[in-house]
């Protein structure tokens, strides 16, 4: 187990910072880390899998690749998985799922490859022992991924079980939350060091508040859960508390606070209670209140890191308005357009601040009538948005950058 090739799949645009990660966790480098569209494949062991599970906050799971072949029909993918040795991952007295994703497949039912994935699986184990596993779709014990491209065919077990960004805090959550592993992946872009202050004034439920505090804290992202691989046969459960132990004796006091507020009360309570599961509530200061009123929670600048109401979400800035074409428009309660106080807010008293905003507006920037000195293409689920980072200066619509800052993605500027 000490020669496995791990994928783990990642948000688009997310990529780079996964790569960085892993890199700190594992060591590795050059051909043994390599960055492809949608995640990052590494050459490693089994511990290192263990480890990435319980560290990692921009992996969507953690994959062990165990087939990669050329395929043409249904009957290859049997071929496939019949191939690959089952029975050092599972045993029958264990059930198993299989799943099926594509790009540019050619076959027209997934359900039925996956069908005959299953088939395979079960045939080699009855072949075997003359017992074959039972399948259930609901909790399964072990996870089997093939994954289809035009030509050929990917098999993996997963290791993660339950989809990384559960981390087993977020109990309490409003509409649209922001998964945890895009909240990471913000910090990691922002570039925010856990010695400077970093204030979410729009928190919701705290997610990005709370994965900075466990930043600044070395809490391990998995650190509350449980994980699919302590159901494998290679799992050895005294190298798993080995690791759950250094982890915790890793834990640190945080160098500089964490900040969130909310103008909705309910939400800020939501994320006092999370926080408090998270292991970080003293970490952070929640407290209620409208963005375009809060003053500066630190006399020190800090960093803004906002993934503001939009849409459905502008409630907590004021009332949802629509322009003509049926577009969502934010506006406040006196019929102001919300983002450009915010950036007059902020301009006004947050100087030497830098600010990041999440949005899918792309001409956001223009609205708060401010100049981006970077912006970052990254998606939410489904939804393109763009990271855009703001550096404030007081009294003034422009901003400061260091010479030679340029957006990530200049061919999306006019």
């Amino acid at each position: 187990m000490n020669e496995l090739q791990l994928f783990l799949p990642c948000a688009a645009g997310v990529e780079d910072y996964l790569a960085d990660e892993a890199h700190r966790l594992t060591g590795l480098a050059g051909p043994d880390l390599l960055v492809s569209r949608g995640g990052v494949t590494l050459r490693s062991s089994w511990r290192d899998a263990m480890r990435l599970n319980l560290h990692s906050r921009l992996a969507q799971r953690v994959l062990v690749q165990l087939s990669h072949t050329p395929y043409r029909g249904e009957d290859d993918l049997y071929q496939a998985a019949s191939a690959v040795a089952w029975e050092i991952w599972f045993t029958t007295k264990q059930n198993f799922k299989v799943e099926v994703t594509s790009q540019h497949s050619p076959l027209k039912s997934l359900n039925f490859a996956a069908l005959k994935i299953k088939d395979a699986v079960a045939d080699r184990f009855r072949n075997k022992s003359g017992v074959r596993p039972d399948v259930n779709t609901q909790w399964p014990d072990a996870r089997i991924y093939a994954h289809l491209t035009a030509d050929m065919a990917t098999l993996y077990i997963d290791t993660s079980g339950e989809p990384l960004f559960k981390r087993g805090w977020r109990e309490d959550k409003g509409d649209a939350p922001l998964k945890e592993t895009l909240a990471a992946a913000m910090i990691a872009a922002s570039g925010w060091k856990a010695d400077t202050p970093l204030y979410d004034p729009c928190c919701g439920s705290g997610t990005i508040a709370i994965e900075a505090a466990q930043v600044a804290c070395n809490i391990a992202a998995g650190s509350l859960r449980r994980f699919g691989f302590e159901k494998l046969l290679p799992c050895q459960p005294h190298v798993w508390d080995a690791l759950k132990a250094e982890a915790r004796a890793a834990q640190r006091a945080p160098a500089a606070p964490v900040f969130g507020s909310d103008v909705a009360f309910r939400m800020v309570d939501f994320a006092q209670r999370n926080a408090q599961r998270a292991g970080v509530e003293a970490a952070i200061e929640f407290r209620g209140g409208d963005a375009l009123q809060r003053m500066p929670p630190s006399e020190l600048p800090g960093v803004m890191l906002v993934n503001p109401p939009y849409g459905e979400r502008i409630e907590t800035a004021g009332v949802a308005g629509r322009s003509q074409g049926g577009r969502e428009k934010a506006q406040t309660e006196d019929g102001g357009d919300f983002f450009n106080q915010l950036a007059a807010h902020w301009k006004k008293n947050y100087p030497g601040w830098t600010a990041w905003v999440l949005t899918p507006d792309l001409k956001l920037p223009s609205r708060m009538r401010l100049k981006e000195s970077r912006r970052v293409p990254m998606w939410n689920g489904p939804i393109e948005c763009r990271l855009f980072r703001f550096d404030m200066v007081k009294g003034s619509a422009r901003v400061t950058g260091s010479r030679g800052d340029k957006p990530d993605d200049a061919a999306d500027r006019s």
